[in-house]
């Protein structure tokens, strides 16, 4: 069995973490040996440089000097986690990846695709995605969601980096995600994440059941 590696992109609070963790856990019940992990993030060295962005501390550098330091993170990641796991059929579900970059810092931060490509050929080293997976929601409704969690959880919503910017900014980065996948369309799929949370998790597993026949296999 080929391993896979499957990304799943998106704005704020719309569910890739619940459904990375349904979609792990339906593999594992196949008889697939799946890494679950996130960007930036995913190893220590790029943990460290998720702290140092999602604080904030970045910001005044502005999206070209974010570009960097998430492929700074990302290739760390790529190098000693996604490309490893991969080498020994472990499939990989990562919270987020290059199209982010793409997305926040390229389409909707300004920074120049020239420089956005070359920072991900250098990151990436021919380590693309064989799936990506768009979770689509309205911004509002995603933050009403979230801010519903965190009441629900008694639990304090802090914004982070990039949580709190305008919605409006947040409208710019859902269109972003959807060219993204309208360019790509061997690659993306689009699913609507305002639904109920088992019927998005039925959707992710016929994707890529359909995708991959091999993932159900063993079911």
């Amino acid at each position: 069995m080929s391993a896979r590696f499957i990304t799943f992109e998106g704005g704020e609070g719309v569910g890739k973490s619940t459904q990375i963790t349904r979609l792990a856990d339906r593999l594992t019940k196949s008889g697939v040996q799946a890494v679950r992990t996130r960007e930036p993030g995913g190893t220590p060295k790029s943990e460290a440089v998720r702290s140092f962005l999602l604080q904030g501390k970045s910001e005044a550098w502005g999206p070209g000097a974010e570009a960097v330091l998430f492929a700074t993170a990302r290739l760390d990641h790529v190098n000693a986690l996604i490309r490893p796991s991969l080498q020994t059929d472990h499939w990989v579900l990562s919270d987020r990846f290059y199209d982010s970059t793409r997305a926040y810092q390229g389409l909707t931060g300004g920074v120049p695709d020239k420089l956005i490509d070359a920072l991900e050929i250098l990151a990436l080293d021919g380590c693309y995605p064989d799936l990506t997976i768009v979770l689509d929601m309205d911004p509002g409704s995603a933050f009403a969601r979230m801010t519903k969690r965190a009441r629900d959880e008694k639990t304090e919503l802090a914004p982070d980096r990039f949580e709190k910017e305008a919605l409006d900014w947040h409208g710019r980065l859902r269109q972003g995600f959807l060219d993204i996948a309208r360019a790509n369309p061997d690659r993306c799929v689009v699913i609507a994440a305002d639904e109920d949370p088992d019927r998005i998790e039925r959707e992710i597993w016929d994707t890529v059941t359909t995708k991959f026949p091999e993932a159900q296999a063993a079911e």
